[in-house]
Parts: C-alpha cells; structure tokens; sequence
C-alpha cells in the first residue's frame, strides 16, 4: 500500500512537472497568442486589419456579389458582376486591407473586366488605372467617416 502511495504521488509529480513545462513559454497575457484571430469589436471585425477599413470596403462594395471574405486576412473579393445596362462587359473587385492602421497605403484595390465577343466567351479586357484608385478613395473616405462617427459616440 505504501509503495502505491508514492507511485501515484510520482505520477502526480510528474503531471505538475509536465504542466510547469507547458506554462512557462506562455504569456503574461492569456490572449496573446489569440490576439490575431480573436473578434475585436460587436462587428465581427478580426484584429488584425483595421475594422474602419474594412466596414468601408463592404459597404461600397455592397452592389457587387461577395465571392469570398477573410477579416483575418483582410481579403474581399467579389464574384463577376455585370452591369444590366451593359451585359456586354463584367467587372470583378479584389480588396486587400494590408495592416492595421487607418492610411492609404494599408489598402489595395485591384479591378478585373472581360468582355463578352461575338461566340458569347468572356474575354478579358483592360481596366482603366484610375477606377481602382476611385474605389480605394471611396473606402478611405467612408472609413474615415466611420472612425469619426465612433469618435464621437
């Protein structure tokens, strides 16, 4: 009986040896490590782009059908649209919220077309540099909206 004692008592030794092992790499902060993919507001905005910038891309974005988004990554990109008034032509956005911060350079916009030819393919065309930027302009000038309308709630 005696030797089992000290049998469990090892095991239990070694279990809080083994625990001790596993905290002392860890943080000072519990939610550290989770920081990047923990929700950081009521908007389901992950922490790690800016939650202005990318409230601002859904919103000017929201006439085009959402083909894939990722907060965490800071990625839009939208499924083809084509305008009724022109069937002819299609349009498709990417939108890339590159950091945290409310600046320009934290967001990059890039803009597909193709055009449909006579047989009915889908045949890619050029895009005018300057949409691109419209559309960036446009959601920096909505993001920024945003962060001063929470500023002043």
């Amino acid at each position: 009986m005696n030797r089992f004692k000290s049998l469990t008592a090892l095991w239990f030794a070694c279990g809080a040896a083994l625990l001790a092992a596993c905290a002392s790499g860890a943080s000072e902060n519990r939610d550290e490590p989770l920081a990047g993919y923990a929700l950081g507001d009521r908007t389901g905005q992950a922490s790690t782009v800016n939650r202005y910038l990318w409230a601002a891309s859904l919103e000017t974005l929201d006439f085009l059908p959402v083909f894939q988004a990722d907060p965490i990554a800071g990625l839009i990109i939208t499924d083809w649209y084509a305008d009724p008034r022109s069937p002819q032509e299609r349009f498709k956005v990417s939108v890339y919220i590159l950091d945290k911060a409310l600046r320009a350079d934290a967001l990059r916009v890039s803009v597909f077309k193709q055009a449909q030819n006579l047989e009915g393919q889908w045949i890619d065309s050029t895009v005018n540099p300057a949409t691109g930027r419209e559309i960036e302009n446009s959601i920096l000038t909505r993001a920024r909206q945003l962060r001063l309308n929470q500023l002043d709630e």
